[in-house]
């Protein structure tokens, strides 16, 4: 939404344009935690439109984190268009922040906007990255950019970003995309572990990805189950091995600085219908933060959530971020 604001400068009257590009969630004042969250939307498929606001909404009226939610934006018309991989106002916010979540799949940011993302990461703060995170960026339009090493088939830095500082890139469906879903199994060895505190049941329609490149150094906090069917009842498809699902990875970069990532394959919007699942996320944000989770986590939604079912050209047209803004 545009706000036309008239100001007087040097006695001559003018029009300023204000354009509201992103949503910023401000917590209420008695709860403030002093932490910033920016969220970074940006998918074809999984509607990370609808999942973020909901995350940015969550953590801060129940938690008490700032936090802003930054969009793939349609520069015609201001509204919030998932298919448009290039851009993403607000990029310049990381500057503040104190965590970023970030569901981009094949983002091709102009350098200046992807240089905030880079020097965010290489001051050594953390990221939760979420579902096609692990393939964010494609440098298929400016294979000249400084930037195009970060490319998820990237050879000179292989696997670019994903594969680097998550753990892993786009390698393949493991289960069969649209039929068959996920059920997540806490790994026994780290139950005990801070992120999973009141986290049990663990269940998504998206399928579960393959993951072949991670380290021993890495901690699996999950494991992702076949399932055969699309239903939290469908029975196991024991033919296909459990893959890794949730996981953490610290990443040292050239300067010395640490990024420590926690990395979930199963982060469609409609996944996050699954209380746990957004608790697992809830409790991500207080652990990389450096605050003590909770015993168990609030994760109800503020307001309805009623997320769109993942699919290409499924995004609801027309939203813009200021339709998002708390009511």
């Amino acid at each position: 939404m545009n706000a036309l604001i008239p100001f007087v400068a040097a006695g001559c009257l003018s029009l300023a344009t204000v354009a509201a590009e992103w949503v910023t969630y401000s917590p209420p004042a008695d709860r403030a935690n002093g932490k910033h969250v920016v969220l970074l939307a940006g998918d074809e498929e999984y509607r990370s439109e609808e999942s973020l606001p909901m995350f940015g909404k969550l953590l801060s009226q129940r938690h008490g984190f700032k936090c802003t939610v930054l969009f793939s934006i349609n520069p015609a018309d201001g509204t919030i268009d998932p298919n448009n991989q290039t851009n993403v106002p607000g990029m310049h916010l990381l500057g503040t922040a104190d965590l970023v979540i970030t569901a981009f799949r094949f983002r091709e940011l102009p350098d200046r906007d992807m240089q905030h993302f880079v020097d965010y990461l290489q001051a050594g703060k953390p990221i939760i990255a979420l579902r096609t995170a692990t393939h964010a960026f494609n440098y298929t339009r400016n294979k000249q950019s400084p930037f195009a090493k970060w490319d998820f088939a990237s050879k000179e830095w292989p696997g670019g970003f994903g594969q680097q500082v998550l753990g892993e890139t786009w390698i393949n469906h493991h289960g069969d995309h649209g039929t068959e879903a996920t059920r997540g199994l806490v790994d026994g060895t780290h139950a005990k572990h801070p992120v999973l505190r009141g986290v049990v049941d663990v269940f998504g329609p998206s399928d579960v990805y393959g993951v072949i490149h991670l380290k021993p150094t890495d901690t699996v906090l999950m494991h992702g189950l076949v399932l055969k069917g699309m239903a939290a009842d469908s029975p196991p498809n024991w033919r296909k091995s459990l893959m890794p699902l949730v996981w953490l990875r610290d990443y040292t970069w050239p300067n010395g600085k640490t990024t420590r990532a926690l990395t979930s394959t199963i982060g469609a919007a409609v996944d996050f219908a699954s209380e746990d699942l957004r608790r697992l996320i809830v409790n991500a944000a207080y652990w990389l933060t450096g605050l003590e989770v909770p015993a168990k986590a609030d994760a109800t939604p503020i307001g309805e959530y009623r997320p769109t079912f993942f699919g290409f050209g499924k995004f609801i047209k027309g939203v813009k971020p200021a339709d998002l803004e708390l009511k």
